[in-house]
């Protein structure tokens, strides 16, 4: 991570949230727009603008494809995409480590495992039936972030780099192996089960928007809160607490806020794996190390990230539709080992 003093020499400007908030806009109606069945414009922007403003739409086709099923998933997608892109900031930059991210540190697959457990138990909430796949997501998002975090502390205490991806990695392996002997034994499940592990936003509905839409608002605005702590942390945690930072606090709270929001991704759309760890880092290009910058320019890039990633797993080989894990994986690894060897050079 950089320090402080490389805070000063920013790249942002108003122009650059300017050109994100566009580029997010087109990317969004691309979406709506392109898909397996073929709707022309016109229909999609009429469908859209008059079920925004309650006007009346012809009974078509065009209108349940686009209001019923593109729609709810672009805005899903794009809420889902801004909350991992954000929780991977948080964490690299409270853990002061580039590579980072609830995928690489195994939280994502801790998720999955709560949510495929609550699914496979028939675990439910009165009134909210993803309520119980939405609580063990959480629950174990944030037990599997504090293990792997006190495991990696008791092998070195500098927490360096390689020893939390090392510990995230054997940590997802032995998630992945227990997730897949839950599916062997719920064997009824196996189809529904299967999702969580590659991640997918098809039949996402307007009730699953509103609760990421809610879950962003609230964990998002926290992080962003904890910006200026964020930044003291760039310079260590001793000198944190120095300057002020209750540093057990501070990390208490955006450790159990970045697990409330993988939680509800997960629970919601499965393992959507990478996302968190490579748009920080573009973000970071655009608008510099400041966290008050940052944390926004995340949630952009994130968000239109995973809108394009989602597009491709919908229309590269349709009419089959590809996990979007799958899409994100693939472009991930790539920037997983250039990231990582450009660290390693850095030191």
């Amino acid at each position: 991570m950089r320090n402080p003093r490389q805070l000063k020499r920013e790249r942002f400007t108003p122009l650059t949230y300017m050109l994100l908030t566009i580029a997010l806009l087109f990317t969004m109606i691309l979406c709506v727009c392109v898909g397996s069945v073929r709707i022309s414009f016109t229909d999609t922007v009429t469908a859209v603008w008059n079920g925004i403003w309650g006007l009346p739409i012809p009974e078509t086709i065009a209108k349940n494809i686009i209001l019923n099923v593109r729609l709810p998933r672009v805005l899903c997608v794009t809420l889902a995409g801004a909350s991992l892109s954000i929780c991977g900031a948080a964490m690299q930059g409270l853990l002061r480590n580039p590579l980072a991210d609830g995928s690489t540190m195994g939280v994502s697959s801790g998720a999955a495992l709560g949510a495929i457990i609550a699914v496979a138990t028939g675990f439910t909430l009165p009134g909210f039936s993803m309520g119980g796949s939405m609580i063990l997501a959480m629950i174990f998002a944030f037990v599997s972030l504090i293990l792997i975090l006190s495991l990696a502390y008791a092998l070195d205490r500098s927490l360096s780099t390689g020893s939390i991806i090392l510990i995230g990695v054997v940590f997802t392996m032995f998630i992945s192996a227990i997730i897949s002997l839950v599916i062997t034994f719920a064997s009824d499940h196996t189809r529904t089960l299967s999702f969580w592990t590659m991640g997918s936003f098809s039949g996402v509905n307007y009730p699953q928007v509103r609760v990421m839409a809610i879950a962003l608002l609230l964990c998002g605005g926290v992080l962003i809160r904890f910006s200026p702590e964020l930044n003291a942390f760039a310079i260590g945690e001793e000198n944190a607490r120095h300057i002020g930072v209750s540093v057990k606090k501070v990390k208490l709270i955006i450790l159990i806020t970045v697990s409330v929001l993988i939680g509800v991704c997960v629970s919601i759309a499965g393992t959507v794996s990478f996302v968190g760890l490579i748009m920080p880092h573009i973000a970071r290009m655009l608008v510099g190390p400041n966290h008050r910058r940052l944390l926004p320019a995340s949630l952009f890039s994130g968000a239109i990230f995973l809108l394009l990633a989602d597009l491709t797993a919908r229309t590269l080989l349709r009419p089959v539709e590809l996990p979007i894990g799958v899409v994100t994986s693939i472009v991930g690894a790539v920037a997983f080992v250039i990231i990582f060897f450009r660290t390693r050079k850095v030191r």
